[in-house]
């Protein structure tokens, strides 16, 4: 078989034990790693039609896997005013009269990225911003991409101009005391009220988006993500563009069952479970349990200070444990976006009532993981269950003092339970880090790094939230490679460096185990490799 590729003077970095390889180089065909040995013996394989690749003493990863990406949402949702760096009102107000002065007339304006942190102690709403949008159709995504702000004429042409009731439990056009719609739209379902009036951009265009995202996350040093839903044409997306060679990572795609599917339904995502092509599979089902502690949708087993998240995001919790039930016994993997204490404690519940009429083959996962109290713990170990989780989130979103959104909605005792990594590390969970891209940057390093130091990665001077949760270098690589390699159940075949093993691969100019975490962002990606091709190189090599 051809050797299209060769790595030679390599540090081969173990994943398992944090140590490097005995070998310096390694050889691919057929997309896996066909030997390691030294660079006189892999030589030896070389041939006309080989890449040969000097790395001069640069460390080689297994690839870099996110464990939770929205990669073609995401690629729409970024496409227009980048409202994460604001900090206050006066901030958001100066950004928008900004892109309003070069919005055509009638254009919408789309923002993305806003933090509840900037509103400080008045309500999340469109109010401070009627001036500088007026008559202009305008939507803000608020970071958690649960819930986003309309403006009044926004409002106006989607015909939104009072309460609705939703499927979705937690799904709230929010109003005032006269029945006013604030501009706060909650969840997916209020959010389309007003989307699907707005423009959409072309199948080309998201395409193209689409490509470029994944070509920028290949040069992040992703080789790969599990990606959590398969909305709209998510799906033909992933096959064109892996048809045509341009898919720049392997991704696992989780379809979602919503509230509302009925046994129809539910056989139709059993069904397509192992459909996809050469670099992208689905595999499992993504379900929701609760919404996000900021805006109040949360499934909290005590109210927040407003007396809010305190319901599930399923009207009946009872029918999702059925459907959990029978992915179960169908060998379907499930990820459940559970934030709260009482989400996540309702999905253990319900794997555990499932594992109990059958095989545990199936490997479930719990998503994001916000706060747990401690009798939770211990459950994900005992029963198998994945700890899938953002440290960026909790690094970016909160503080250290407790004076964010998240933390005051939350309380003390709650707050001081911020991303349990290392209480669930501890357990003997099975942890599993990622980005939630777009909600926190994907670069898988910035990832890592946040894990370790828990601080705002804007201002690294700033305390580190919960800095007794931080996870270790190795921990943190782990999280990205095999850990993200057995939750996929891909442990065979992925996630370390050996012979037979996938050729996807991660080389960085320095060992990010002994690179400091506030550095570890900055750490150059000098290759990356999936599938044996490369899909980023650095003009050093």
């Amino acid at each position: 078989m051809p050797t299209p590729l060769v790595l030679l003077s390599a540090r081969l970095l173990d994943p398992v034990t944090g140590a490097f390889l005995p070998q310096t180089a390694l050889a691919v065909s057929g997309g896996r790693i066909s030997a390691l040995g030294d660079d006189h013996g892999i030589r030896e394989r070389v041939d006309a039609s080989t890449t040969v690749i000097d790395l001069k003493g640069a460390v080689v990863t297994p690839g870099l896997v996110d464990g939770h990406l929205h990669p073609v949402s995401g690629a729409e949702l970024t496409g227009g005013l980048d409202l994460s760096g604001c900090a206050d009102v006066e901030d958001v107000r100066a950004a928008l009269a900004a892109e309003v002065r070069n919005l055509a007339p009638g254009a919408w304006l789309h923002g993305w990225g806003l933090d509840p942190n900037v509103f400080g102690d008045r309500p999340v709403g469109i109010a401070p911003f009627d001036s500088v949008l007026d008559g202009v159709p305008a939507l803000l995504l608020l970071f958690d991409a649960h819930s986003m702000l309309a403006s009044r004429r926004a409002l106006e042409l989607a015909g939104v101009d009072g309460p609705r009731t939703f499927d979705q439990a937690s799904a709230e056009v929010v109003c005032d005391a006269q029945g006013r719609p604030t501009g706060l739209l909650q969840e997916d379902a209020a959010c389309e009220l007003v989307e699907r009036v707005a423009p959409q951009p072309t199948r080309e265009e998201r395409r193209d988006r689409l490509a470029a995202t994944l070509r920028a996350m290949a040069a992040s040093g992703l080789t790969g993500g599990h990606v959590m839903d398969a909305n709209g044409d998510s799906l033909a997306l992933f096959s064109e563009l892996d048809t045509a060679g341009e898919l720049a990572l392997r991704l696992r795609v989780a379809p979602w069952c919503q509230p509302g599917t009925d046994a129809e339904g539910v056989r139709a995502l059993i069904e397509q479970q192992g459909a996809g092509g050469a670099l992208w599979r689905t595999d499992g089902v993504k379900i929701f349990m609760d919404g996000t502690i900021d805006n109040g949708t949360a499934w909290l087993e005590r109210p927040d200070c407003h007396g809010e998240s305190t319901h599930a995001f399923w009207p009946d919790p009872e029918v999702y444990t059925r459907i959990i039930g029978e992915l179960h016994r169908a060998g379907v993997p499930t990820a459940t976006h559970a934030i709260g204490d009482a989400a996540v404690r309702h999905v253990l519940d319900a794997v555990e009532k499932a594992q109990a009429t059958g095989g545990r083959g199936a490997r479930h996962r719990v998503e994001h993981i916000e706060t747990v109290p401690d009798d939770t713990l211990g459950r994900f170990a005992e029963l198998g269950v994945i700890a899938s989780m953002q440290p960026t989130h909790c690094c970016d979103f909160t503080r250290a003092d407790h004076t964010d959104n998240w933390s005051r909605r939350l309380g003390e005792e709650r707050a001081a339970r911020a991303w349990r990594c290392r209480d669930l590390q501890d357990s003997g969970a099975t942890v599993v880090l990622g980005s939630d891209w777009p909600i926190a940057p994907y670069p898988p390093l910035g990832v890592m790094a946040g894990a370790r130091h828990r601080r705002p990665s804007r201002d690294l001077t700033q305390d580190p939230h919960g800095p007794e949760q931080a996870l270790t270098p190795l921990e943190a690589l782990q999280g990205l490679t095999v850990n993200a390699a057995y939750a996929a159940g891909e442990e065979h075949e992925a996630g370390r460096i050996a012979a037979g093993c996938r050729a996807d691969l991660t080389v960085l100019a320095d060992n990010p185990l002994t690179t400091a975490a506030t550095a570890l962002p900055d750490l150059p990606v000098l290759l990356t490799v999936l599938d044996g091709r490369p899909t980023h190189r650095d003009v050093s090599l």
